[in-house]
């Protein structure tokens, strides 16, 4: 598999390793759901899966984030 990351990427990664992830409150007894973290300046929101923290993180703008949530 061709690795298409940037610089740019690995930067906005690194900046979710001090992140305080959460998970939602409607979540299954078994944990598998997703976790949503903001960077310290609120620029990036991360998401991930909370059985696989080590796994790639979708990383996208707060007003990408809020379009996703809207169609829910």
């Amino acid at each position: 598999m061709h690795d298409r990351s940037t610089p740019d990427d690995h930067d906005r990664a690194a900046r979710f390793e001090a992140a305080a992830w959460r998970t939602s409150s409607y979540s299954a007894a078994n944990n598998e759901c997703v976790e949503v973290a903001l960077t310290p300046a609120s620029t990036w929101v991360g998401v991930r899966d909370s059985t696989r923290p080590d796994a790639a993180t979708l990383i996208v703008s707060p007003p990408a984030f809020a379009a996703l949530i809207s169609t829910l």
